[in-house]
């Protein structure tokens, strides 16, 4: 039997062959969506993402008999560890071939790094913040992935089943949501009835009402950091964090897509919810050799992002204060989303990841025909 050998990435060569891996592993496969290049490049390196101000990490590559065969990225949420009382290392980014001893190794190294920093136990897969993708895919192997969650083969479950002292830490459930013909009769009555009796009303946000230190990106994840408060692992995101997310990915959005709802009975017109959505990028990405853009990846991605050239839609954030959710504001999120679906030919929406302990969450989707479609699980075990 050969040795597996781990090795450290320690020059961006290495972390160039840690980002390929993926690619070259999933390459052909008709279910993972890869991320884009530059997007893993600015998120592992510890110069570009603002996540290091209070994140650690180190990053291993597997090696058998000369040939690479699995990645791991070691991490440790020194906000969240605090946040929720752990002293947790995370393992991310993990991918390997389909052999025992490959996977046994990764998850050894990531431990030994906790080990070696005080930490007291192993949890993931998880990335940086909530941001990131997180949680193994362990039902739903032959649906098509999405931009903001993970993908794995059928054996990445059976590998943390077989290795022992792996036991689940958190469930998450991803449902497929159809688009209706007709807008079902309770949001709409809802939604009506909740504009006069509450004064709540919809806002359609504007690209110059984006930025600024009052502008609608800063309260859009001021509700985020809010409504995902108590959310499993959630680390609350620092104001360079909010200012990179609004500077690099609310220019990008179709703003007809997404939609805000305000409490006109303050004399600011608090935010009080928020819905983004965007058109599916899984078939554009799928396109994109090794995630790289050039030469014509940016066309197909523009193409669906712009153009609508997809038949799915993804809602990628929702998120409403908690005083307000008994008084059914997020009916208004739907009354005002679904014709655009509709008249942009979405068939289904993907609802991303909820844990599945999170009644009011999935108690959003009841008035929807819907199919629960994935799960998918974070990991534990305890540091020796």
């Amino acid at each position: 039997m050969s040795a597996i050998e781990i090795r450290k990435v320690e020059s961006r060569r290495d972390l160039r062959t840690f980002i390929d891996f993926h690619y070259d592993l999933y390459e052909g496969n008709e279910y993972d969506v890869p991320n884009l290049y530059t997007d893993e490049v600015n998120t592992l390196c510890k110069e570009k993402n603002v996540a290091f101000d209070f994140c650690e990490a180190e990053y291993f590559l597997a090696y058998k008999d000369g040939e690479l065969v699995g990645r791991v990225a070691a991490i440790i949420n020194n906000r969240a560890n605090e946040k929720w009382q752990r002293k947790a290392v995370r393992f991310g980014w993990i991918d390997f071939v389909d052999d025992i001893e490959v996977s046994r190794a990764l998850l050894k190294a990531v431990e030994d790094y906790g080990r070696s920093m005080g930490m007291t136990e192993v949890v993931g897969p998880l990335g940086f913040t909530d941001m990131d993708p997180e949680g193994m895919l362990t039902y739903g192997f032959d649906q098509l992935g999405t931009m903001a969650t993970i993908y794995n083969y059928p054996y990445y479950p059976k590998h943390m089943e077989q290795l022992g002292g792996w036991v689940k830490d958190n469930d998450y459930v991803e449902y497929k949501l159809f688009v209706p013909e007709k807008m079902p009769e309770k949001y709409s009555k809802v939604a009506q009835m909740i504009q006069k009796r509450y004064n709540l009303h919809i806002k359609k946000l504007k690209p110059n009402e984006i930025f600024g230190e009052n502008g609608y990106g800063q309260r859009i994840f001021d509700i985020i950091n809010i409504t995902f408060a108590n959310l499993y692992g959630y680390s609350t995101l620092t104001q360079r964090q909010i200012d990179h997310y609004i500077k690099m990915y609310l220019p990008m959005l179709d703003l007809s897509l997404v939609t805000l709802i305000e409490d006109w009975n303050t004399p600011d017109h608090k935010l009080i919810g928020v819905g983004i959505s965007i058109p599916s990028l899984a078939r554009a990405l799928q396109k994109c050799h090794k995630g790289r853009l050039f030469p014509f990846g940016w066309v197909r991605v523009l193409r669906a992002l712009k153009m609508h050239k997809t038949k799915i839609v993804d809602l990628m954030l929702v998120g409403i204060l908690p005083e307000y959710r008994a008084k059914g504001a997020n009916a208004l999120l739907f009354y005002d989303l679904i014709p655009r679906y509709q008249k942009y030919g979405f068939e289904w929406g993907e609802t991303q990841v909820e844990m599945e302990t999170n009644d009011g969450v999935q108690g959003q989707w009841q008035y929807l025909e819907r199919e629960c479609h994935k799960r998918r699980r974070c990991y534990k075990k305890e540091i020796k």
